[in-house]
């Protein structure tokens, strides 16, 4: 990964609870953050107590450089946004500075966490489709904003081989979103679904209460017939 190709864009702890329906319970699973990037949400769960391990290209940089590139692009995606406004749906946040704000206080709080967390071994330079972990390491794997959002960058067969590998190391895996960047449902939903239901998992579309981008409140939910 290049640094100047990365675009920093973090999400908290609220969000992921509405983006992947998680519960109190869930929250005290152990967790697989898949593409976590900037996000504040390793960060809250530890503070309450919680154990989840991000993962993301992006920990190769250090957190100068991070913020160098989150200062680089914000207002380049809030000016994007704004000749875009038709695609979000402005209930969560009431406009495209408001929403640019709130990232940027999300990935403060990353930042300060940063140097802590690779201490600490909850942030941890890795990528799909293969992973360190070993098998059903994780409870609960959450995949955001990365497998559907870029089905033009990624092939059917990455995203395959990258859900049977975060269904390898965790006992359900959740997916959100499960639209691309044009804001139309990924081409690889259906073939995804199945693939892993000719092999006995379910493999269940499931409305969530975050809707930012325009129809996009829907992850994708997989489980084992054990789970």
């Amino acid at each position: 990964m290049k640094l100047n190709t990365v675009v920093p864009w973090g999400r908290s702890l609220d969000e992921y609870k509405m983006m992947f329906d998680l519960s109190e319970s869930d929250l005290k699973k152990s967790i697989l953050g898949c593409g976590d990037g900037p996000a504040s949400f390793n960060s809250e769960v530890t503070a309450a107590g919680g154990h989840v391990i991000s993962i993301d290209p992006l920990y190769a940089f250090s957190a100068e450089d991070i913020q160098g590139r989150i200062e680089e692009t914000h207002k380049s995606i809030v000016s994007q946004m704004k000749q875009n406004l038709q695609r979000y749906v402005w209930t969560q946040f009431k406009d495209p500075d408001d929403l640019g704000r709130a990232r940027l206080e999300v990935m403060r709080v990353f930042l300060q966490d940063f140097e802590k967390g690779l201490t600490e071994g909850r942030y941890l330079t890795e990528a799909l489709p293969s992973l360190s972990f070993a098998e059903n390491q994780f409870e609960l794997c959450l995949c955001s904003h990365l497998l559907f959002l870029f089905s033009e960058q990624f092939s059917l067969e990455f995203h395959i081989e990258s859900i049977q590998e975060l269904l390898r190391v965790g006992s359900e895996v959740r997916i959100f979103p499960i639209m691309g960047l044009n804001c139309q449902i990924s081409p690889y939903l259906e073939p995804v679904q199945q693939h892993f239901r000719e092999r006995g998992y379910s493999a269940e579309v499931v409305q969530v209460d975050y809707e930012v981008q325009r129809d996009g409140n829907y992850m994708l939910c997989l489980k084992g017939q054990e789970a």
